[in-house]
């Protein structure tokens, strides 16, 4: 048995199925969601110290800040800048956390790492006052390209606060190149690992002779 629809009905329905058929075909144009690795720093590769103490013979106990810094290095891309002013970042690759973040948590295991601070915690933990602050700017945080050898350029502009005074008694801007053994994403990650070991012991001796 045959039923017949109505011209009203037909009509419907073969909107119905173009309004079908334009679906599939945005969805078949849609950009697909693109993978990422996700990468770490290294671990720090620090050997440990003597712990050192205040006047009163206590030790000493630090808090460290997340550093300041510009919307672009504020990302969880691994920054590149190809030539001249233009910046990109490595495809399919990513940090674990933004750039500022993942260079606070690296210098707060290179400090614990080292030893000398019987105490290390981050800027937004809760606990008691440390005795001293370390704040500041990360102003580069990128792989940069130099007579087409690429290099990773760290930029910290670093300043030690009283807590008790609150008030800074030692600045100093730390600036580290790591030339990069290769061209691929791991060889670049290694290398900023290299980088931070250095800065964290730049700045771990820094601290530790303005912070008496």
């Amino acid at each position: 048995m045959t039923t017949l629809l109505s011209p009203h009905i037909r009509k419907i329905h073969r909107l119905g199925l173009a309004a079908a058929a334009l679906l599939l075909s945005a969805c078949s144009i849609l950009p697909q969601s693109e993978t990422l690795t996700v990468y770490q720093l290294p671990a720090a590769q620090l050997a440990q110290q003597t712990p050192a103490k205040k006047e009163n013979g206590a030790p000493l106990s630090l808090r460290i800040a997340t550093p300041y810094s510009s919307q672009m290095v504020d990302s969880a891309r691994i920054l590149v800048v190809p030539q001249g002013s233009q910046i990109s970042a490595y495809s399919g690759v990513r940090w674990s956390d933004p750039a500022p973040v993942l260079l606070r948590n690296r210098l707060a295991s290179a400090f614990r790492a080292d030893g000398r601070f019987a105490s290390i915690s981050l800027g937004n933990s809760a606990g008691p006052d440390a005795d001293f602050e370390l704040a500041g700017d990360l102003t580069a945080f990128q792989t940069v390209y130099e007579n087409g050898a690429p290099a990773v350029h760290v930029h910290y502009d670093a300043s030690l606060v009283q807590s008790s005074s609150n008030r800074s008694i030692a600045t100093r801007s730390f600036d580290i190149v790591e030339p990069v053994q290769g061209k691929e994403a791991p060889e670049v990650v290694k290398a900023f690992g290299r980088a931070a070991d250095r800065l964290s012991a730049e700045l771990i001796d820094w601290t530790l002779l303005h912070g008496k």
